[in-house]
């Protein structure tokens, strides 16, 4: 299972890149993997508004569909548009190509995990 060390992760499998002033987000390779062939995502529109652990995307697989929750509060300032013509990116490339949504974030990320600290959650699961 790849985590990469420089990103940051919930307990509800999304990670966070800070690109600039923006985060990038997506959903893990343990989350990928445990879904299995992504087949459509729907994404938050730019300048939505998000809180912190609600539901901001869908991503659906052949098996099942599963909510994405945003991993801090702020404003979405882009999606993947690729996504909408090649949602298995999100299962070749979950950490580069398959990102879901950039968010302008508005204060902290204290509750986030390490790599360190995700590897032991999806350990446990």
């Amino acid at each position: 299972m790849n985590v990469p060390e420089n990103l940051k992760y919930t307990g509800s499998h999304e990670w966070v890149r800070q690109d600039g002033a923006d985060v990038t987000v997506g959903i893990t390779d343990f989350a990928q993997d445990q879904l299995g062939d992504i087949v459509f995502v729907e994404l938050p529109q730019p300048g939505q508004q998000v809180q912190a652990g609600a539901q901001v995307a869908v991503v659906e697989s052949v098996k099942t569909a599963s909510d994405i929750y945003a991993p801090l509060s702020g404003t979405v300032t882009a999606v993947n548009p690729a996504l909408a013509e090649t949602p298995e990116l999100v299962n070749r490339s979950p950490y580069q190509d398959g990102w879901l949504f950039r968010l302008s974030p508005r204060g902290g990320g204290e509750d986030l995990l390490d790599a360190e600290a995700y590897l032991a959650l999806t350990r446990d699961a």
